[in-house]
């Protein structure tokens, strides 16, 4: 009797060390994730592009698997791009924001949002992502 329970107990020991050392998204891994901005200016009636060029100085936020809320933000560079870099496997979610084109937001900004599945030792790299001012 004594010899199942301890037997039991090591079982349990074991199977918490293998499956309680899953890391969920965030900081601390050997992945990362990168992107560029493009701006496209419209003119004051948004009915016409003046000019596309790299949103540089520009705000973007990650978000580590299902939190509320961004986790981290960092602005772009003189190119437009970004990159969060030491990231664990797992769901995160990229956004920005855009000017809301259509006119029909009351705040007049919307998300621009990438949700990707990133893997181990993976650097992902995302397609552009377009705003609008």
């Amino acid at each position: 009797m004594g010899y199942r329970l301890i037997k039991r107990i090591l079982i349990i020991s074991i199977t918490l060390m293998i499956f309680g050392c899953a890391k969920e998204p965030g900081i601390g891994g050997n992945s990362s994730i990168s992107g560029q901005i493009i701006l496209k200016k419209y003119n004051s009636s948004m009915t016409q592009i003046v000019g596309t060029y790299p949103a540089a100085d520009h705000y973007v936020y990650i978000v580590y698997g299902d939190h509320v809320g961004y986790d981290k933000r960092i602005k772009t560079d003189y190119d437009g791009q970004f990159e969060f870099n030491y990231l664990y496997p797992g769901n995160y979610k990229i956004y920005t924001y855009s000017t809301d084109s259509t006119g029909s937001v009351i705040s007049g900004q919307v998300p621009v949002i990438v949700n990707i599945d990133l893997q181990k030792k993976e650097h992902h790299e995302i397609p552009k992502m377009y705003i609008f001012e």
